[in-house]
């Protein structure tokens, strides 16, 4: 996950919680590291997720994990509360995905 990602996930947390959504960010890092990144970035509020062990799991099911690379596609995924996928875009790796995008989607 992009440390820029997360700060605006962060940010916009209360816009989330307006929407009744959830966000989360996921990656295949531990839960030492993520815990210790979270600290460092400042992240209290949003949830962060190990897609540690079994690697990749739940990247895979989405078919966003880059078996080649070890690691999951920089990918905004919206679930629905009956668990099915609503939207999905993947990034370029370099390319920080646009929070009022998603914002825009969730309000309708």
């Amino acid at each position: 996950m992009c440390s820029e990602q997360m700060k605006s996930l962060e940010k916009n947390h209360a816009e989330f919680e307006k929407l009744k959504a959830v966000a989360v960010g996921i990656s295949v890092d531990s839960v030492p590291c993520k815990n210790a990144w979270a600290k460092s970035l400042g992240i209290v509020k949003t949830r962060l997720l190990a897609d540690f062990w079994p690697h990749g799991d739940v990247a895979k099911l989405y078919g966003i994990f880059r078996e080649n690379d070890g690691f999951s596609e920089r990918a905004n995924i919206i679930i629905n509360e009956q668990h099915r996928v609503e939207f999905v875009r993947i990034y370029p790796i370099a390319e920080l995905p646009d929070i009022k995008l998603i914002l825009k989607i969730l309000k309708g």
